[in-house]
């Protein structure tokens, strides 16, 4: 799996903006099956910065109905990436 794949996009949600404004904690949707240490050797290559821990969710897709008929959004993967003391977040994610 490349790098570029295993990181989807970061999530800006009020949640993550707040753990995001302790300064060390940084949260991406990533590919299902991706593991800690390749979301870990991803974040460090892609953005420059050390990491200290990682750890994932699975969120599960929704049912929705489109009047008599059922269908299921696909599941998901995020990933809380925490950074070791002294590194700071990249530029492009300080204003998002």
């Amino acid at each position: 799996m490349k790098l570029t794949d295993v990181i989807r996009r970061p999530l800006i949600t009020e949640k993550t903006t707040l753990l995001r404004e302790d300064g060390r904690t940084i949260v991406f949707e990533v590919a299902v099956g991706a593991t800690k240490v390749d979301i870990k050797r991803a974040v460090e290559k892609l953005l420059g910065s050390k990491v200290e821990g990682v750890r994932t969710s699975i969120a599960h897709g929704k049912f929705k109905r489109q009047g008599r008929f059922m269908g299921q959004r696909s599941d998901w993967k995020k990933a809380y990436v925490k950074l070791r003391d002294g590194e700071k977040i990249p530029e492009f994610l300080e204003g998002a």
